[in-house]
């Protein structure tokens, strides 16, 4: 097979959603969608607030495939959006594997980007970014859940690599702007100041934070009494973005001290109460 009838054979998907507010909740406005990402039809749990599930048919991402996340949320609008399981990144086939997700909330607007967990099998080329562009008082909670290789099945990450880049803006001035790369085999997944044998990262971020907001999220790790064989967690606070990175050895554990935060900050970042998606019930 040449390389142009490989390419052809990759997906290339994008989604563009809009969201507004009535009057009396957010409505999805906008939906556009070229090839195998859609969502489901909008949920709405909590009233006000606008549900969407996230849905990549194909099931998996392999090297070549393209996927692009567009989100636009306008003045008072508020959207949650997660995914119904796992994303997976297969092993590669000489060709990057890419995904993107752009956020862009306008003054006022709330976003809270919530997936389950990334798998990147040992192999894969995948180059992931999620841009989140912010007006004025606008405000985002939203994590990243990394998996390298298959512990289920002793697979290692022991080849191929993963490159993140997550970026916060406000008002068109960096706030926060990290990348990172992990290669397959590198000594940075066991050294004691890297990953320490453990297999999954997990990154969080939450805007409109200060010391009280720091303080809460202490409290709630202290009372999780977590295991530092199971998880590891800190958190940092730069000016209004706190920072919440943990280290795992299950998707599960670091999702469920991620949903534990959630449910504890929500009400000071979003003044609701944390209401789960049902998605992560079924």
């Amino acid at each position: 097979m040449n390389t142009a009838e490989n390419i052809k054979r990759h997906w290339l998907a994008e989604l563009n959603l809009g969201f507004e507010f009535d009057g009396r909740r957010t409505i999805l406005s906008e939906r556009k969608h070229v090839g195998p990402l859609i969502i489901q039809k909008p949920f709405y749990p909590e009233g006000q607030v606008c549900h969407v599930y996230l849905i990549h048919p194909p099931g998996g991402i392999v090297g070549g495939d393209e996927l692009n996340l567009n989100v636009n949320v306008k003045k008072n609008a508020h959207t949650l959006i997660t995914t119904p399981a796992a994303t997976k990144f297969y092993s590669g086939t000489n060709f990057q594997a890419k995904q993107v997700q752009n956020f862009y909330v306008e003054s006022k607007g709330s976003a809270e980007w919530l997936p389950q967990e990334t798998i990147f099998f040992s192999g894969c080329e995948a180059n992931t970014k999620t841009n989140i562009h912010l007006e004025d008082d606008a405000k985002f909670i939203g994590w990243e859940i990394v998996c390298l290789g298959r512990p289920a099945i002793n697979e290692k990450f022991d080849k191929g690599y993963f490159r993140q880049t997550i970026e916060v803006w406000r008002n068109e001035k960096p706030l926060v702007i990290e990348r990172s790369l992990l290669q397959g085999g590198d000594e940075l997944l066991a050294a004691p100041w890297g990953m320490q044998n453990f297999v999954v990262m997990g990154t969080m971020i939450v805007t409109d934070a200060n010391k009280d907001v720091l303080n809460i999220f202490r409290e709630t790790i202290e009372s999780q009494q977590l295991d530092d064989n199971k998880i590891r967690i800190s958190s940092t606070l730069i000016n209004d973005v706190l920072i919440c990175r943990a280290l795992a050895n299950q998707a599960e554990v670091a999702r469920e001290s991620f949903i534990a935060i959630w449910k504890s900050l929500r009400p000071d970042i979003m003044q609701r109460q944390a209401v789960a998606p049902r998605i992560w019930f079924t």
